[in-house]
């Protein structure tokens, strides 16, 4: 039986054995009583979580972690139907997006540096491979580290960490059942089981969606299937074993971004965000098949030292496939000569609009990476100082195996007026190895409590990273063997208990960034290059139901771009320096709040380049803001209203040092989101009613300016509503 099956099979059964556990579970629980839901995670009432583990090896409060962390909760997702990582980070002004192109995967930027799909992206704190949609069925919280995290991570680029929490097993029994309408006709639906065993020592965990997708791009088709089970078992009083596991299935047909247009390199207008470049009859989904295991034991060797073994092994399977609009048009001639009429050839369409159409495929991708850590924490006092020590060893072994992209011309299009062709698809080049990455990790924290006020977080982590590179030919094109040490230093000083003030250093190793598709060995990797990070913050608790906190920073990394010579080529430091301010909590009995503000200067700067020195980095805002609001009607609890607020100034749009010596700017905007939610009882059982509007005054903007695959424009949702009926029995 192959692994795909086996692991689908073993879910199957995992949902079996859960149904089998329901009648008992339902009998122990009082009719028209709320079920208790018991996360990991200690948090608010109204979902606010007070803990994460990003910030380092183990949950601790944020409180006094010395680092900028936000946390959405699944309370907070489900409030706001939140189906996806993109919306999810709405809410922290610091996530840019970074071509999230509908029906592709969740792209992300922190502090204005890109994520890297194979490293920056953690569940339970190892790596996953963000190349396909995350699902958010099964996770309890995002957790998002903003920064640095050389120490937690190794080979991470600069921005930070996003954290996918897993929901584990509740000690009563849920049952809860989610069916959504939205867009031009998608249908949602999911559940969502968790309970024990009569002894309590075995646990579970059932996810399962499916989704019937019609975006609001029409043509925009597809579907999606998830299901996964998390369990528990107490093997002892100190001993406990966790499994979690589950499989995606995702279909859909992406929606290609935008070019400048002309010589003069304009920013097109007039065009929207429903539009569909790549409606051709022979145009093919984007299909991914995703699997993913985890396993985890704890073990308490007395009060004050525990180990904790964990691996995690995540697959992705993929057919990658678009009708591509890229470049300039050259109508009834060689399509390989540049017209007169076109700006710059990689990232330009004609004055008029008109491109050149392409067949854009490969098939049989597959991706794997399996981690594996250990590691020993405990607590003692030497000298009148306490210690919290993290020691531990970690691995990671990454195999990519991919093709080629076939890129098949097939005629001409226009962004204002698209037209069918006809066209045979012929076969995608073959699949070889084409990277394979081993990584090794020697880590160690110590967290000296020096009296009553100030602590001390040292911490070192030595990595050793071998990769090798091939070609289509499966030649060897590079082999990076390097080793590395990453320190981390933080004094954090408490005078009072609700309050924290923190000051930083820091050392990140970026994975080296991925040349661009056109040139030379495109999607092959540069080597890994330091980062470095000082950062000073504050964090409070006004009151037992407010927090605020604050963060100034500076991060310098090597800086990679395309030069004229159209080379990617590292040259120069990439800083940015920003102030980051956050607040959330109830202001009333029914009135919550959230506010997050980044302001960021983002710069190249030692370039030699006179196109790029001093330049803004692209797709960076100078400033973004999310503000978010909840209120319960105080005539009628049972219903209430919710609205949040984005603001962000204007790009830059640079896929190159031409475009980016030309500065050319991508426009701010608004947007208004608004929703309402009514509790009640339906044959005894509690159901919730949501509706929501997102962009109510229907605005157009550019949400990406990325310089990924080339540099593309992709246009923000228009208005969107959604409707959903949440049942709990």
């Amino acid at each position: 039986m192959s692994a795909p099956h086996s692991r689908r099979s073993l879910i199957a059964l995992a949902v079996a054995q859960a149904c089998a556990f329901a009648p008992v579970a339902m009998a122990e629980s009082a009719e028209n009583v709320l079920p208790e839901v018991v996360v990991t995670s200690e948090s608010a009432p109204d979902g606010i979580a007070r803990n994460a583990s990003v910030g380092g090896f183990t949950e601790t409060p944020l409180l006094q972690t010395p680092a900028s962390i936000s946390v959405i909760t699944a309370e907070q997702m489900q409030e706001r139907s939140i189906r996806t990582a993109t919306d999810a980070v709405k809410y922290d002004a610091s996530v840019q997006n970074s071509y999230n192109a509908v029906g592709l995967s969740d792209w992300f930027a922190i502090r204005g540096f890109t994520l890297d799909m194979g490293s920056n992206y953690r569940k339970d704190g190892m790596v996953i491979l963000a190349h396909s949609a995350i699902p958010m069925e099964n996770k309890e919280r995002l957790e998002i580290l903003k920064g640095l995290a050389g120490l937690q991570a190794g080979t991470a680029s600069s921005g930070g960490i996003l954290n996918y929490v897993t929901k584990r097993p509740t000690d009563t029994p849920l049952r809860s059942a989610t069916f959504e309408v939205r867009e031009r006709g998608t249908i949602y639906s999911a559940i969502d089981l968790g309970g024990r065993s009569e002894d309590k020592r075995f646990g579970y965990r059932i996810n399962a969606a499916a989704e019937d997708i019609k975006s609001y791009v029409k043509g925009s088709n597809g579907d999606r299937r998830f299901v996964s089970g998390a369990f528990d078992w107490r093997i002892s009083p100190r001993a406990l074993l966790q499994v979690d596991m589950d499989y995606q299935h995702k279909s859909q047909l992406t929606v290609p971004g935008f070019q400048l247009l002309g010589p003069d390199n304009r920013i097109p207008t007039g065009v929207s965000g429903k539009t569909m470049l790549n409606n051709q009859p022979w145009s093919r989904p984007v299909t991914d098949d995703t699997n993913n295991l985890g396993i985890k034991f704890e073990y308490e060797l007395n009060d004050n030292w525990r180990t904790t073994l964990q691996a995690n092994k995540f697959e992705l399977r993929r057919d990658d496939a678009v009708a591509l609009a890229s470049g300039c048009a050259n109508i009834n001639a060689d399509p390989m000569v540049i017209p007169s009429g076109c700006g710059n050839p990689f990232v330009g369409y004609n004055a008029n609009g008109d491109f050149a159409m392409y067949d854009l495929r490969r098939e049989n991708d597959k991706r794997t990476v399996m981690t594996t850590q250990a590691m020993l924490q405990g607590n003692f006092t030497t000298g009148g100082i306490k210690h919290a020590l993290t020691t531990g060893i970690s691995t990671l072994n990454r195999r990519d195996n991919f093709a080629d992209y076939l890129f098949d011309f097939v005629g001409y299009g226009n962004i204002y007026n698209t037209v069918p062709y006809t066209y045979s698809l012929g076969p995608t080049n073959p699949v070889v190895l084409r990277r394979k990455d081993e990584e090794r990790s020697i880590f160690v924290q110590d967290i000296l409590s020096l009296n009553d006020q100030f602590k001390l977080h040292a911490g070192l982590r030595y990595t050793k990273l071998k990769r090798v590179q091939f070609d289509k030919d499966g030649a060897n094109i590079r082999n990076t063997d390097g080793d590395y040490i990453l320190p981390n230093v933080a004094l954090v000083y408490s005078p009072k208990a609700n309050l924290s003030l923190y000051a930083s250093y820091s050392q990140g190793l970026e994975p080296g960034g991925e040349i661009p598709s056109g040139n030379t060995n495109a999607e092959s990797v540069l080597d890994p290059n330091k980062s470095k990070q000082v950062e000073v913050g504050i964090k409070t608790d006004l009151t037992a139901d407010i927090s605020v906190s604050a963060a100034l920073f500076q991060i310098k990394r090597d800086n990679e771009y395309l030069n004229p010579a159209s080379l990617y080529v590292v040259a120069g430091k990439q800083v940015h320096r920003g102030l980051e301010l956050a607040a959330q909590g109830r202001a009333t009995r029914n009135l919550m709040l959230g506010a997050s503000f980044t302001a960021l200067q983002a710069n190249m700067e030692g370039t030699g380049d006179a196109n790029v020195e001093g330049k803004r980095v692209g797709n960076v805002p100078k400033f973004k803001s999310a503000v978010y609001v909840d209120y319960a009607l105080p005539q009628m609890p049972a219903v209430k209203l919710n609205a949040t607020w984005i603001y962000s100034t204007s790009k830059v749009f640079a896929p190159n040092s031409e475009i980016a010596a030309l500065n050319k700017r991508v426009d701010g905007y608004h947007v208004l989101n608004v929703g309402a939610r009514y509790a009640t009882k339906i044959s005894g059982k509690t159901t919730t009613f949501r509706f929501g509007i997102d962009n109510v005054f229907n605005k157009f903007y550019w949400g990406d300016a990325a310089n990924a695959f080339g540099g593309y424009l992709i246009p923000g949702a228009p208005r969107l509503a959604r409707l959903s009926a949440q049942v709990d029995f």
